[in-house]
């Protein structure tokens, strides 16, 4: 079978990851286009993609025929300009979340796509291509330690760069566990109420976390989410989900435990890139076997809206306080 020649859209921290990924851990397929408007920055990124050739935007790539497949790694704000080409361009597509950064823009996105007539979009929620979230979901569903009535989550950053703001705390990192809930649920979130611990001192000027989130289900499942994006001693997204007969746990961190001078220690993760690696590699690579397929293997753009519109009122409820419903338009009957 001839080789996915994919084009990567961004090459950031994010993209330049995907494209060393793609070239050295994932089968079928290899990076035939960088598009990036930084010359700069698409030639750092090619030194891991010899192969490829530098476009400054997505229109001049899908000219030159030079992709069968598009990966999206830009910022959320630019994913709807690079997304509607690729899709009257027929190009299968995997994009980063969000989908976009808005519910309307979500809609318009899915719209193209029913319009199109074919699924062509898989959204990067890469914790469902997790080991820990894909034993707990199928635990879950066995019913084994009986009824689900609840998760703890957290989800926490040893810190964020100044630039960071109070509503990323909702649609740019607790969109991750919006989408992992009605995962292990297979229910969708209906309301969120926001609740604010002691401001951390250590927090950027002006950010005021961490945050307790509560996301209610349709099925009754509550999910607590502590947010915390500043707690310096590592990266670290746990779950706990408590049944009618015992607890489930994921996420502890693997490694050697070190007893020494009167103190255990274990190390931690101190970002993403390194504890999700491996749910990142398993969903490039199931997407890349999925589009050979003619298909796609993961969350929709249909999973996608429905994320942008928890986090619309995510970001409601943190600036209210009080709690907000979750409003979603009808499903269209593309993706049943």
């Amino acid at each position: 079978m001839t080789e996915l020649r994919i084009a990567v859209v961004g090459t950031g921290l994010m993209g330049a990851d995907h494209v060393i990924r793609i070239g050295k851990r994932i089968v079928g397929a290899h990076v035939s286009a960088i598009v990036e408007p930084d010359e700069s920055r698409a030639k750092s990124a090619m030194e891991n993609a010899p192969e490829a050739t530098w476009y400054p935007d997505i229109e001049t790539a899908i000219e030159a025929k030079s992709m069968d497949a598009v990966l999206i790694a830009t910022p959320g704000q630019f994913h709807e300009p690079v997304l509607l080409p690729a899709l009257h361009a027929g190009l299968p597509i995997l994009c980063e979340k969000p989908l976009a950064p808005d519910e309307e823009s979500s809609l318009r996105i899915v719209d193209a796509e029913v319009s199109g007539g074919k699924q062509l979009i898989q959204v990067g929620f890469m914790r469902r291509f997790d080991q820990g979230y894909m034993d707990l979901r199928e635990h879950i569903a066995s019913e084994a330690s009986g009824e689900l009535l609840g998760l703890h989550c957290a989800h926490r950053n040893p810190e964020v760069p100044d630039s960071y703001h109070n509503d990323m705390l909702i649609f740019d990192s607790v969109v991750h566990e919006i989408d992992v809930v009605r995962f292990l649920t297979d229910s969708p979130v209906t309301t969120v109420e926001v609740k604010h611990m002691k401001r951390n001192s250590l927090s950027p000027t002006g950010l005021n976390e961490p945050i307790l989130v509560l996301l209610g289900t349709e099925s009754g499942v509550l999910a607590t989410v502590e947010m915390n994006v500043s707690v310096q001693f590592g990266y670290q997204v746990k779950t706990e989900a408590v049944f009618q007969r015992g607890i489930a746990e994921i996420g502890r961190t693997s490694g050697m435990s070190r007893f020494f001078d009167g103190a255990i220690s274990t190390p931690e993760h101190m970002s993403f890139k390194t504890r999700f690696a491996a749910a990142y590699d398993n969903q490039i690579q199931r997407w890349v076997n999925a589009v050979q397929r003619g298909t796609i293997d993961g969350p929709s753009a249909w999973d996608g809206y429905l994320a942008a519109a928890a986090v619309k009122s995510g970001v409601a409820a943190l600036h209210s306080g009080s709690v907000e419903v979750v409003k979603y338009a009808n499903k269209p009957s593309f993706y049943n």
